[in-house]
């Protein structure tokens, strides 16, 4: 078995990019960092650019593409996004490194093979992903309204993932949004709840699952020590980790020798709260 390495360069409605790749060559999902910033925590992480062979898009919000034109155009990246989110985003993208994403199709990027299926979402067509190395896999789970059976289906695959516990929903209820934000956020085409996220992974965690990287909390409607106390106390061997709106996480190695290895490898200096 083969590992793959990943980390959340930045969760949450500020910006979301996520990487995972091997020892050759890796992918970012998302683009919600600036292209100097996505370069910065890299470098931090001992990443190189380089190794980034691809970027795949999950739907048009800003927090998810704010950086993609710079970054696709500078480091000449091909970019996989599905027609209807390419309409819908107002990006000016290298029509020469436009690639096309669709729902069960496979895409090859080097060893690593990934898979796109639809979710949930108030977007024109958003999508998750599972990025395979071998028999090793990890899922990218998150601006999910609700679960559903693919996501249920993939959970169940993988090794390491990265999931949304977006609210807590006592906070978002007696919080400071108004009605129909709330509405929007919990009406199923919006965010997961911690209890949403915490139920889909009692009922759907693998055996061979490592690391949870609970992600895209909100600011205003939940707190890391809440939903990693939540879920630590029933993690059952899984590593929880809470993905920072404000820093890069450690890179985390998974499968390997086998499906249990894991660890987290050295960045290049400390991370830094901003």
């Amino acid at each position: 078995m083969t590992s793959l390495y990943l980390t959340s360069l930045n969760s949450g409605s500020n910006g979301n990019c996520y990487y995972i790749g091997n020892d050759e060559e890796a992918i970012l999902i998302d683009a919600g960092l600036s292209c100097r910033e996505t370069e910065k925590r890299m470098h931090r992480l001992g990443l190189p650019m380089k190794k980034v062979k691809a970027i795949f898009i999950s739907h048009e919000h800003g927090d998810h593409i704010r950086g993609l034109e710079v970054l696709s155009r500078k480091h000449q990246l091909p970019v996989y996004i599905s027609s209807a989110t390419l309409q819908n985003s107002g990006l000016e993208l290298d029509s020469g490194l436009l690639r096309p994403l669709v729902a069960g199709t496979t895409v090859l990027i080097g060893a690593l093979l990934i898979n796109a299926f639809v979710k949930y979402h108030d977007a024109a067509d958003p999508h998750s992903f599972t990025v395979e190395n071998n028999k090793t896999c990890v899922g990218i789970f998150t601006d999910i309204g609700k679960v559903c059976d693919n996501l249920s289906t993939h959970f169940k695959r993988c090794h390491a993932a990265f999931l949304e516990a977006n609210y807590d929903e006592v906070m978002l209820q007696n919080g400071r949004y108004p009605y129909h934000l709330k509405n929007r956020i919990r009406g199923g085409r919006g965010h997961l709840s911690n209890k949403e996220a915490l139920d889909l992974f009692l009922s759907c965690k693998p055996a061979h699952m490592s690391h949870l990287l609970l992600s895209h909390l909100s600011a205003d409607n939940n707190h890391p020590d809440l939903v990693r106390d939540l879920f630590t106390e029933q993690a059952n061997g899984t590593h929880i980790i809470v993905a920072s709106r404000y820093a890069e996480t450690p890179v985390y190695r998974v499968g390997g020798i086998s499906a249990s290895t894991s660890q987290i490898l050295p960045s290049l200096g400390q991370l830094t709260l901003f």
